[in-house]
Parts: C-alpha cells; sequence; structure tokens
C-alpha cells in the first residue's frame, strides 16, 4: 500500500494535503488538480488554498472547525479519482518569453552547460525549446518555479552565492528554472535574462503566472532585447500568450 498521499495538520492553521516526498511531474500535477477540486468544492471551513511544488494547502481555522470532519472529507475527494494522472485544471496560459542567453547579460550560461555536460550552443537549443510548467510561486511576489527541464539540467546548485541577479533574470538547476522577480541573490545559474516582470503590484492580477501554467523561453540578441525593454509598458518583455484548453 502507498504511503501518498498523506494528510496532515499544521498547528491551528489548516491542513495539508502531500502527494510525495520529492518533486515529480505527477506528484505537481496532483497537487494542481486536487487544489482545483477543492475549490470547485467549495468547502465553508476553509478560507484559502495555495499549492507548493507537491502539496496543497488549506487554510483552515483549526481552533473553530473541527480537523477530523475536514480531513474526512479531503479522504473522500480524494478517493474520486488517480489525482497522479489527473487533467491539469482550466484556464491556464501558454507564454512565449523572449529571452537573451549567455553574454554579459547572463554570464553563466557556458558553466551551466558545462555542468550538463553539453556545449553552450546545445545548451541553448535545447533551453529555448523546452516547455515548461509552472510549478508553485514562491520565495518573492509571484516569482514561479518552473520545470520539469530533461534529466541532462540535473544539475546541482552553486557552492556560492552569486551576489545579485537582477530583476527577470532566468536561472536554472536541478531541472528547474525560475524568473526573478526581484534583484536578488541566488545560487542557481544564471542563464538568460527576460524583461518578464513577475510581479505587477498595480496591476488587477498582480501575481503575472499561476501554477499551470505553461513557458517556452525562445532566444533572442541582445539588441531585441533592448528594443523590447524601450517599447514594452505592460511588464510582458515582449512575451505572447495563449489559452490553453
Amino acid at each position: 500500500m502507498s504511503d501518498w498521499p498523506q494528510i496532515r495538520t499544521v498547528g491551528l492553521s489548516g491542513i495539508l494535503v502531500s502527494f510525495a516526498d520529492k518533486m515529480s511531474e505527477p506528484a505537481n500535477r496532483a497537487a494542481l488538480a486536487f487544489r482545483a477540486a477543492v475549490d470547485a468544492a467549495d468547502w465553508s471551513e476553509v478560507a484559502e488554498t495555495s499549492t507548493s511544488l507537491i502539496s496543497v494547502f488549506l487554510q483552515v481555522d483549526l481552533a473553530q472547525a473541527a480537523p477530523e470532519g475536514v480531513i474526512e472529507k479531503l479522504r473522500d475527494l480524494l478517493a474520486q479519482a488517480n489525482w497522479l494522472d489527473a487533467p491539469l485544471p482550466a484556464g491556464r496560459t501558454l507564454w512565449h518569453v523572449p529571452t537573451v542567453y549567455g553574454t554579459e547579460l547572463a554570464p553563466q550560461l557556458e558553466e551551466a552547460a558545462e555542468a550538463a555536460g553539453i556545449d553552450p550552443d546545445t545548451a541553448i537549443r535545447e533551453l529555448s525549446t523546452s516547455r515548461v510548467r509552472v510549478l508553485t510561486i514562491g520565495f518573492a511576489p509571484g516569482q514561479p518555479y518552473m520545470g520539469e527541464l530533461s534529466e541532462t539540467w540535473n544539475i546541482p546548485r552553486q557552492q556560492a552565492l552569486t551576489k545579485s541577479v537582477p530583476a527577470g533574470a532566468l536561472v536554472v538547476a536541478i531541472r528547474q528554472l525560475i524568473i526573478f522577480t526581484n534583484a536578488s541573490p541566488t545560487g542557481w545559474r544564471h542563464i538568460g535574462q527576460t524583461a518578464f516582470r513577475t510581479f505587477r503590484p498595480d496591476a488587477s492580477q498582480p501575481f503575472a503566472l499561476s501554477p499551470g501554467d505553461e513557458l517556452v523561453f525562445p532566444s533572442v540578441t541582445q539588441a531585441e532585447l533592448a528594443q523590447i525593454r524601450a517599447k514594452d509598458i505592460s511588464g510582458n518583455g515582449g512575451a505572447s500568450a495563449e489559452a490553453l484548453t
């Protein structure tokens, strides 16, 4: 019998449903699909839901609502589907985000390629054509963790931190990509640069991306990115978007 999924209370603040003990595509798929199902159920005890890479958190005031009742509902819902193979939620978006690879804008492309055991041209070809999913949002407002890349990109984090990468930096490690929301130190390698703003505080939807959205990062030149930056006021950084069905 599988040990997963697991249901655990988190103090008095809520309940966590986990589908695995480490990141995998099926576990992330399960978390996204199950959260959508919980939201659709619209249980009165649940104030809010969110996902991590492999889990769903339900914000429930356990000082007011008996956890046993909510847990029983969760067990019933879990029994209704094979969540590891469930369809992804509706309402997702596919983004094509123009990206400069390498150059002084993204100086660790060659280092990352060497760690992956491939040459820089092959690295750019793979990275610029890979389609990745927003696995979760975290660390900074609107900041996406995206994956999974091929096993080639199962490269470790750096031993030391890079002092700072700029907003819009595309970084890589452990088969995942991140677009940085703000300038920040990181242990991930800076391999691309975009003009995409993941957090737009004045917009009606401040987080540009949502878990389950998908992205491709086509390669552009420095001159093309400069033109995008000069013209773009939307925050999309020249990206196009289409609805996923």
